[in-house]
């Protein structure tokens, strides 16, 4: 039986500060110097979100395609500058690669959950495609920043025995595939850790929204299982996409590895 979902005003969202004092006072006790950035954290958060909240009610209420699909390329714009900013390696320019392989495959995923899944009428109807496609960068471009940086940090580690392999007569391809076998590997395995864990061990944030939200659990349970599957999809996807075109982009014309011994200063 499902209920009406229970409102949170103001003043609950003020008793909510009592969590981040909590963390704050932890900080203070044990010196880790995260008092400020807590404070930050949280404010962000405040302004974000309502201000997203505030956003998203105007575009719910527009209803036009190119609205839609514009913030989508916003979102993805954003999702890539975030993972080019945690990899740290800059002699190799991957910035292009990196957005095209997250825009086509977090669009293609979006798209046949929202019309072949979901079957929304039409299919870029706001109300769906914006959160599920918030959903699939969000959580996809943790996976694509660590199979990035694990691909390159170890073609450079490992230049030593690529080049080997390459004096051998050894493709490109072929002397990197062990290391892009693995970079793909750690950029999945999260994706993989969590549907292993969901539901026995965790409530994943889209089912206990919609359950807190008066909806059926059986139907929050359906919807989070196409979820989940989603996910999986396009971390694999982008993974491949990205770490694929990285390598390629990693070798000169004449096959040789363009990255120096060692980490980038």
């Amino acid at each position: 039986m499902t209920g009406q979902a229970v409102d949170i005003g103001p003043w609950q969202l003020a008793v909510g500060l009592v969590f981040v004092l909590a963390a704050q006072g932890a900080s203070l006790i044990w010196s880790l110097g995260l008092v400020r950035d807590l404070a930050i954290g949280t404010v962000r958060t405040f302004a974000q979100l309502l201000l997203m909240g505030y956003v998203l009610q105007f575009i719910f209420r527009m209803d036009i395609a190119w609205v839609t699909i514009g913030v989508f390329v916003v979102m993805t714009a954003a999702a890539a500058q975030v993972v080019h900013g945690r990899v740290k390696e800059r002699r190799i320019p991957f910035l292009i690669p990196l957005s095209v392989s997250m825009f086509v495959s977090f669009f293609l995923v979006a798209y046949l959950v929202t019309a072949v899944v979901v079957r929304a009428e039409p299919w870029w109807r706001p109300q769906y495609f914006i959160p599920l496609a918030g959903m699939v960068i969000g959580n996809s471009m943790s996976a694509i920043a660590i199979a990035l940086e694990r691909l390159l940090s170890d073609l450079s580690r490992r230049r030593g025995e690529v080049e080997m392999m390459l004096s051998l007569g050894a493709t490109p391809e072929e002397a990197s595939r062990d290391i892009v076998r693995q970079a793909m590997r750690a950029g999945m395995i999260p994706s993989i850790n969590s549907m292993m864990a969901v539901g026995l061990v965790f409530l994943p944030g889209m089912m206990t929204g919609q359950i807190l939200a008066g909806a059926d659990p059986m139907a929050a349970v359906r919807y989070q299982i196409v979820v989940m599957l989603m996910l999986a999809a396009s971390c694999a996807l982008g993974t491949l996409g990205v770490v694929l075109w990285v390598r390629r982009r990693s070798f000169g014309a004449a096959g040789e590895l363009l990255l120096a011994h060692g980490r980038p200063e």
